[in-house]
């Protein structure tokens, strides 16, 4: 038969595309079987503009997937695309009345009675896993006889829903064959499109999830069990990737990836005899699961970050969820990540039913901490209710829509804001189109929630440190104070939402604005918001100029230059004393005044600060590219000579110029 597979559209700016692996699996079985398939990725075409935005869209990507005349059109469908699909799909009945259109995909498993029910132009739905039972519906369909014997599918017989039986999870992935990327665009294009700096590819290592977390369908889809690919045929699927389709790195699609410490060692060993650890790549992992020495292979593999799924930091959240993690963990895990050379991304999750706002606070108050050991991502977001899910089992009927979730973003087709008919058709089913709507939290408003979510991770980021010692000065939760920073925004320029240069720009002045409300014993956070606000003003984009390599043996008339890229700072505290006290979790009052200089500079993407004397600081201030070495020296005896022998001193001054130079602080375009 001739197979249409359809990725349905989905716009998001923040995010990037890859070529959609489900229907390339289920194209190459289709294949396999002597069927012919084609992709038609209609998220791509809206990248690289070949669909219009706009009300006119669904008619457009009907008529795309009409033009290449198919007997059936099957589509990968998720929470967030499943309006898109439906209305398309209705479309395309119009156009072609005798093709038949099969869904399919996580989200549509869960539904498949309310969505052949609702939506009589939807022919059949494929349950769970897709590969075996959708060959042999086209091997049905194209002997027309009935599918009845096609388990795992849910079909229209003349006018009866039918739930054919449940398919066993197939024992051994290995039997699938190998995924055909030629069947989808080219990596090169989706590069292109996403704007991205390298061509990357999904990887699927396995399937399957053991845990019973009441927010995820994963185990409920994979019945609880855990499958891998064996190694050698993911090196070889690397190898392919690499050698037939340019990719250049890697999402391996697997939650449990480190679940099993044999395979992961197994698949870096591999990795790395293959010569496939040039390419970098990105896994998901549980705080329990690594130690130091796995993330060193996994790093000498080609890992270049992970994803943490923390969730919450609060015991009794934790329990509501079921999520086993012991986050007493995190810190010493962050940072043997972080020591490895990876990036960890840390998700944590605000605002599920039962929470109160302590409980959303303690969340708050751990990813401060991350953002205190620094060198993270921290990903927040609010409940999903997925379809499949206990949440969605307990608290279906008490949905309402107030905020958008992540999952239910990527669907702004007309000027930024969902269509009128997704609009009405999200509407008029709150549990087939749950990811569309909320929970309602007993702590929290959900337009509070929302906001946290989108921008307290900012920060986390940009301003941990300070945040963490207002809490303690005044008294407040984080949530209260982040609601007053919120506020305070709102009184100085209007409702504005926070974004990276707001929050750099509105920050220092916010908590200049609290001076009054802070006790003494607390002063040094003023110290610590200029501290932090020097760190990021070093990471700001630029040129820096190049590292120094300069002879300095003859350096007379040499005109040394600091970098552009580092800045120095006098601080009336020892701020490593305190920032390595916050690393430590102490949060205390009563400093001592005692000056410090510092020099804050990147290095390879990462912060370094480090403490100098006064000599250090005035030296490097002298260091302007204009006043030679010789001048320098001269200026810097009548400060600090004392009853040093003036050539004694001008070799001290040039021992300390190669220590600043050895400290990458001064640039290699020399003036002699």
């Amino acid at each position: 038969m001739k197979v249409s597979l359809v990725f349905p559209p989905f716009h998001h700016p923040a995010l990037y595309n890859l070529p959609p692996l489900g229907l390339i699996n289920l194209a190459t079985a289709a294949r396999q079987a002597g069927h012919e398939a084609v992709i038609v990725d209609q998220i791509l075409g809206l990248r690289e503009g070949d669909l219009p935005r706009g009300r006119g869209l669904y008619q457009a990507c009907a008529e795309q997937i009409a033009a290449e005349r198919p007997e059936v059109v099957a589509f990968g469908a998720q929470c967030t695309t499943y309006p898109p699909t439906l209305r398309i799909a209705q479309e395309l009945r119009r156009l072609l009345p005798q093709t038949r259109i099969v869904v399919g995909g996580h989200n549509a498993s869960f539904v498949a009675q309310e969505t052949l029910n609702g939506f009589p132009w939807i022919d059949a739905v494929v349950r769970g896993e897709g590969e075996l039972t959708f060959v042999e519906l086209l091997d049905a369909w194209g002997r027309d006889v009935d599918p009845r014997s096609v388990a795992g599918l849910s079909w229209r017989d003349q006018g009866t829903l039918v739930d054919n039986p449940a398919r066993a999870l197939l024992d051994d992935l290995n039997t699938l064959p190998l995924p055909d990327y030629t069947l989808a665009p080219s990596l090169e294009r989706y590069r292109r499109a996403c704007g991205l700096s390298r061509s990357i590819a999904i990887l699927e290592v396995g399937r399957g999830c053991p845990h019973q977390c009441v927010y995820c369908s994963e185990s409920a889809l994979w019945q609880r069990r855990c499958r891998t690919f064996a190694v050698e045929r993911l090196i070889e699927e690397m190898r392919r990737l690499r050698d037939g389709q340019g990719a250049e790195c890697f999402l391996l699609a697997y939650d449990q990836f480190t679940a099993d410490r044999r395979f992961v060692e197994d698949f870096c060993h591999n990795v790395i005899d293959a010569g496939l650890n040039r390419l970098g790549w990105y896994c998901i992992s549980r705080l329990d699961t690594v130690d130091a020495d796995l993330l060193r292979l996994m790093r000498a593999a080609g890992a270049e970050s992970l994803c943490y799924g923390i969730d919450s930091g609060s015991a009794r959240t934790l329990a509501f969820i079921r999520k086993q993690v012991d986050v007493t963990q995190l810190s010493s895990r962050v940072r043997e990540t972080t020591a490895a050379g990876l990036v960890p991304t840390l998700s944590f999750v605000v605002g599920f039913p039962e929470e109160e706002r302590e409980d959303i606070d303690a969340t708050l108050t751990l990813a401060l901490h991350t953002g205190i050991d620094g060198n993270s991502n921290p990903l927040m977001q609010i409940p999903t209710m997925l379809p499949g899910t206990e949440l969605h089992a307990r608290y279906g009927a008490h949905l309402v829509r107030e905020v958008d979730s992540y999952f239910a973003q990527g669907i702004e087709f007309d000027d930024d804001c969902r269509l009128a008919e997704d609009e009405a058709l999200i509407n008029s089913a709150p549990r087939l189109f749950s990811s569309f709507y909320n929970l309602p939290c007993q702590g929290m408003d959900l337009t509070e929630l929302e906001r946290i979510a989108a921008e307290f991770p900012l920060i986390v980021n940009l301003y941990p440190k300070s945040f963490r010692i207002l809490i303690e000065a005044l008294e407040i939760s984080p949530s209260l104070l982040f609601r007053r920073f919120c506020l305070w925004l709102e009184d100085c320029d209007g409702p504005c939402r926070l974004t990276p240069a707001v929050c750099f720009q509105s920050f220092p002045a916010f908590a200049q604005s609290l001076l009054g409300a802070v006790p003494a014993a607390w002063q040094h956070v003023f110290a610590m918001v200029a501290y932090e606000t020097h760190a990021i003003e070093v990471a700001r984009p630029g040129s820096p100029a190049a590292v120094g390599n300069a002879d300095v043996s003859g350096v007379s008339a040499w005109r040394p230059l600091l970098r552009s890229d580092v800045l120095l700072a006098g601080f009336a505290f020892d701020l490593p004393r305190i920032v390595a006290d916050l690393r430590a979790g102490r949060v205390q009052p009563d400093y001592p005044q005692d000056d410090s200089v510092l020099v804050f500079r990147h290095n390879e993407g990462l912060l370094e600060v480090s403490a100098i004397n006064t000599f250090g600081h005035d030296l490097l201030t002298q260091c302007d590219g204009r006043t030679d070495f010789a001048e320098i020296a001269r200026r810097l005896y009548r400060l600090h000579g004392g009853a040093r022998d003036p050539q004694e001193f001008s070799v001290l001054c040039r021992e300390s110029l190669r220590q600043l130079e050895d400290m990458q602080l001064l640039s290699a375009q020399l003036n002699p």
